[in-house]
């Protein structure tokens, strides 16, 4: 099986030598306005006309930027159709599948194109690998031909395959395509881990995109086994150089898991619902970009030390003519590769100085490469190269290139899916020891949670941040003093550590925020709170837990009487209960006017000292 990597090329003038093309393929472009093919009989030709689409957007899970869309197909049950794979199954038994699915693929492209954005997003579009059986079947000329009628190139569509019928018939026909039309479609299996194949199907097809299916989503959030499988087959698709998208995310808790597995994109509700007009469809949805902030299991100085290795190596246009590509390898001498980008600057891979090497040497190898009518272009010598996004954790990065044989480095990409830099090996590992040395000086060696330097990093961008509310918790121990003195500073340190293992239970997840600040003081936070009651719960829970689990940390006699008698600071022998914690319990408002630490810390001082005396151990207070 020939390995794929997407591509895509320039939109070009339309010359003689692209008309013969045409007619080749079939006849010049399908006019904008001719919707239904003559084929069907009378009513498939109403069904055909009865059906439309919606437009669900698809988007960058880091930072919501809209990377394309999908259209949805709809009407069918006005049709007569319980479903979408009924009405296609139907189609194909009476023998119009052909027709229906040319219509209704020229249908959304038209609807596409008249969107604003569509010149630099992308089109999911669904296609019935069935239609690929018939020998007479023209379909990847015919969506070419779509294309060019809206003024769209290639690289506009992404065809959606599913995986739940045989495809081979399809491959075929989409590598002769790339083969001998040098065509920059690129195609992703639809409903991934529902089908036949999968894994198999993943490595020998190779395609651009997986869609993840949402049975493996769905529940992945408190399901162990399930993430882990999740994980996997993002990771697996990773090395192969391929995007994953997470259809059907519904909520929070899916996004941070699809945050947390690698997924590159997403759709679902927790986005947007499917939209009945391409219109509707935004450039980015804020939403997604402030549930990425929130997510702390990253550290953010990751980034920062990324960009401080990342080598800003240009990258080659992917319509670069061969001669050119030469002579670039000939003026950096000390270059073996580039990266290749398609026009709108997304990552297609890299094109390395050996493999040209046999038309490099050859007696008239350079000529028949830079010959229009005979040579290659620069698309057919791409080499699949690891992607990773810039704000991925580094250990991630370093996962996904320690899977690639034989791999220079790493491309990197921004926010918006476009190519911002190359990571060589040497330079990844500089981050990852990098960031060794930075957690070793920001990190408390007894709990391995953050210092103070990470804490004021996270409150600096609380207090910064007047859109929404946020909440800060300040916890000291009660009576630690007399139960180190009583028991040694080793179970005094086991106690620090304990809490610190609480904290990782009850508040790990990623909106949260956990620190130590030092001895026995620590701090959790949460932004953009909307149920600040059930935090509150949330908070009274961690206290009453750790009041149970430290008990153990005493003798018996000491857990029955409730209080060890141990000598004050003055030497007076006195009773103090056993250990528990207090928390002060900060929100800071969207209208607080006062938002600074000159302001805030006096306010926890007092809060600390009310939750000393309190029943719930808890105090809470709003800054001003």
């Amino acid at each position: 099986m020939v390995t794929l990597f997407g591509r895509k090329r320039m939109s070009h003038p339309r010359t003689g030598e692209a008309e013969a093309e045409d007619a080749a393929l079939g006849g010049p472009p399908t006019p904008a306005g001719a919707a239904v093919p003559p084929g069907p009989n009378a009513r498939w030709r109403a069904v055909i006309a009865g059906l439309g689409h919606a437009f669900q957007p698809v988007v960058n899970i880091h930072s919501g930027h809209t990377y394309g869309l999908e259209a949805l197909l709809r009407g069918h049950e006005a049709q007569g159709f319980a479903s979408a794979e009924a009405l296609f199954d139907a189609a194909h038994a009476e023998g119009v599948l052909d027709a229906v699915d040319a219509a209704l693929k020229e249908k959304a492209i038209a609807a596409y194109a008249a969107w604003p954005f569509s010149r630099d997003r992308k089109l999911f579009v669904n296609v019935d690998a069935r239609v690929f059986a018939d020998p007479a079947h023209d379909g990847l000329a015919h969506t070419r031909r779509l294309l060019g009628a809206h003024g769209l190139d290639d690289g506009a569509v992404i065809l959606d395959v599913s995986e739940r019928a045989p495809f081979a018939d399809f491959l075929t026909a989409f590598l002769e395509e790339k083969q001998t039309r040098r065509s920059s479609l690129r195609y992703a299996i639809d409903d991934f881990g529902a089908g036949l194949g999968s894994l198999q199907t993943l490595y020998g097809a190779h395609p651009d995109f997986i869609k993840i299916d949402r049975t493996l989503l769905a529940g992945s959030s408190d399901d162990a086994r399930k993430k882990i499988f999740f994980s996997h087959i993002v990771s697996i698709a990773h090395l192969l150089g391929i995007l994953v998208v997470a259809e059907g995310v519904e909520n929070e808790a899916e996004y941070f898991v699809c945050k947390e597995v690698g997924c590159d994109l997403i759709q679902g509700f927790v986005v947007c619902p499917p939209l009945e007009a391409v219109a509707g469809v935004e450039r980015e949805y804020p939403s997604v970009r402030d549930l990425s902030r929130r997510d702390r299991r990253q550290s953010r100085s990751d980034e920062r030390i990324l960009l401080e290795r990342m080598e800003a190596l240009e990258p080659l246009p992917i319509a670069t003519r061969m001669l050119e590509v030469f002579e670039r390898f000939r003026a950096e001498k000390s270059r073996t590769f580039f990266p290749v980008v398609d026009a709108t600057g997304e990552p297609r891979g890299i094109i390395r100085e050996g493999d040209l090497k046999e038309y490099t040497y050859s007696q008239f190898g350079r000529d028949l490469m830079t010959n229009r009518a005979y040579g290659r272009s620069l698309e057919q010598f791409i080499t699949p190269c690891p992607v990773a996004a810039i704000n991925l954790a580094a250990e991630r990065i370093l996962e996904i290139f320690s899977g690639a044989d034989n791999a220079e480095g790493l491309i990197l990409v921004d926010g918006q899916s476009k190519y911002a830099g190359f990571l060589s090996a040497t330079a990844l590992l500089r981050v990852i020891n990098d960031k060794n040395l930075t957690l070793a000086r920001d990190q408390n060696p007894l709990s391995r949670l953050p210092g103070n330097t990470v804490i004021h990093e996270y409150l600096s961008e609380c207090l910064a941040d007047t859109s929404v509310e946020h909440v800060m918790v300040y916890y000291d121990f009660d009576n630690f003093k007399p139960f180190n003195d009583h028991y040694g500073f080793r179970q005094g340190d086991r106690a620090i550590q304990a809490f610190a293992d609480v904290l990782r239970r009850h508040f790990g997840g990623g909106e949260d925020f956990i620190a130590h600040v030092g001895g026995d003081d620590f701090v959790s936070g949460r932004k953009a709170v909307a149920d600040f009651e059930r935090l509150r719960l949330e908070i009274a829970r961690t206290i009453e837990v750790f009041r149970e689990e430290v008990a153990a940390f005493y003798d018996e006699s000491a857990r029955e009487r409730g209080v060890i008698v141990v000598a004050d600071r003055y030497g007076v022998e006195r009773a103090f209960p056993l250990l528990t914690v207090s928390a002060a319990v900060v929100r800071i408002r969207p209208g607080s006017r006062q938002r600074g630490d000159d302001h805030l810390s006096p306010l926890i001082a007092g809060l600390k000292k009310l939750a000393k005396s309190d029943p719930e151990h808890m105090a809470v207070g709003i800054l001003p």
